[in-house]
């Protein structure tokens, strides 16, 4: 079977890898920088900008690919499932209306309270700066403002009583007014991604992911530094009722799309607050999260390729899907400077890693060694039978590599995972 891959960091490499498995898989792959990782697994490339949809139709048919895998969000919203399945190439990944849950928030919001779905924040949605600049001078409490469209999920600003209230104005303006005003939720965030065929939706373990720039959940937002998930496949912080919840909320929203002639098939990734009050959804996207992706395919223990069938034929059961017990720690490595102001071109050397796997992102190889870019470089996924074994291995390889980057050292350790657990204890 021939896959198409299309996208070319961290999360992509994790795709194809997992479908790599499948020894009579071929990869074919469309990104715009090469992956090394990716380069090596792949029989064809071509780089090329992820959203030149007509020349990745046309490389498609001329490599006889049976399938594709979209990794990113921005070709589901130029409408890359539409185009190829248009021509019989069936896709992991929604059509272009389906993935407004991700490419519009203002669609996600309004489709939940529509049909009465669970997990709905108090939110309103704007299209002009007055009327949104009106409400926030009026607002009392802390705010979360939201672009409409697709930030690479570094948009989203919280406008609290104490937070400069002028900052978040200035944000409107600049948004021209385009935003998604919510009530500010308070808890701790987790991951639940799912194989869905249009209608059955299987789901993923639990990965919590780390936005913040450096230790201790302090900077700016990020594409996200690393995350960790559970031998479980659960999170100490949440209750098996509040599992049970985002799961219901995740298949109401599949079976409201189905039910608005809006089929989903592909990858659907609930991010979740945890609340005094149980889940509620921060957001949705329509792909696999990164580096969320890294941790759940490392323990997939099914076949990729076969689900990717199941999933275009929509018979896809809780039978086709498994995954080790085990937890993992992955952590990223990104270039001095990140995220603010990234420095490229500096020339990095990755150590004895033989206790994790390693994921390649936005990095260049270059006379044999690695050169970093402007965004996050490469990834390592510990797995282990406990946390700490998981940790131990993901930091012993990240520290390894020596050159000018560095990555958070905290994430999957025991310490951060007491204060998620006491936090939530504070709230309940």
């Amino acid at each position: 079977m021939k896959i198409l891959v299309v996208g070319g960091g961290g999360r992509e490499h994790a795709i194809a890898a997992a479908l790599a498995r499948n020894k009579t898989t071929t990869i074919i792959s469309v990104m715009a920088k090469r992956n090394p990782g990716i380069d090596g697994i792949a029989e064809n490339v071509l780089l090329l900008k992820e959203t030149e949809i007509p020349r990745i139709v046309s490389f498609a048919r001329e490599n006889g690919v049976d399938s594709a895998f979209i990794g990113p969000e921005s070709p589901l919203e130029a409408g890359i499932v539409d185009a190829l399945e248009a021509v019989g190439i069936p896709c992991v990944g929604p059509v272009k209306s389906a993935a407004r849950i991700e490419t519009d928030k203002a669609f996600c919001r309004d489709m939940m309270e529509r049909h009465a779905i669970e997990g709905c924040p108090k939110y309103r949605v704007f299209h002009s700066a007055p009327e949104a600049l009106d409400f926030i001078k009026n607002y009392e409490g802390d705010l979360v403002v939201k672009p409409i469209g697709l930030t690479g999920g570094k948009g989203v600003r919280i406008m609290g009583e104490q937070v400069d209230r002028n900052g978040a104005i200035e944000y409107v303006k600049s948004l021209h007014g385009e935003a998604v005003l919510e009530e500010r939720l308070i808890g701790e965030e987790f991951t639940l991604q799912a194989f869905v065929d249009g209608t059955h939706l299987i789901p993923m373990p639990l990965v919590q992911d780390h936005k913040r720039a450096f230790e201790g959940d302090i900077g700016l937002n990020t594409g996200g530094m690393g995350s960790y998930s559970m031998p479980d496949h659960m999170l100490p912080f949440v209750t098996s009722s509040d599992y049970r919840k985002a799961i219901e909320i995740m298949k109401a929203v599949v079976a409201a799309m189905e039910r608005t002639g809006q089929p989903y098939k592909g990858i659907l990734y609930g991010q979740f607050m945890n609340t005094a009050q149980g889940p509620k959804v921060i957001e949705f996207n329509a792909r696999f999260g990164d580096p969320e992706a890294m941790n759940v395919l490392t323990l997939l223990t099914s076949d990729l390729t076969e689900i990717v069938h199941h999933i275009t034929e929509g018979t896809l059961l809780p039978s086709h899907v498994s995954f080790d017990t085990q937890a993992t720690v992955c952590k990223y490595l990104v270039p001095e400077g990140y995220p603010a102001s990234p420095h490229a071109g500096d020339v990095i050397t990755v150590g004895p890693h033989s206790d994790a796997l390693l994921y390649y992102a936005n990095v260049e190889k270059n006379d044999g060694g690695l050169v970093t870019q402007t965004s996050r470089t490469l990834a390592f996924v510990g797995v282990g039978e406990t946390l700490e074994h998981a940790e131990r291995a993901a930091e012993l390889a990240a520290s390894g590599v020596k050159g000018r980057v560095r990555h958070r050292r905290d994430i999957g350790t025991k310490e951060l995972l007491e204060r998620r657990i006491a936090h939530m204890k504070e709230l309940r």
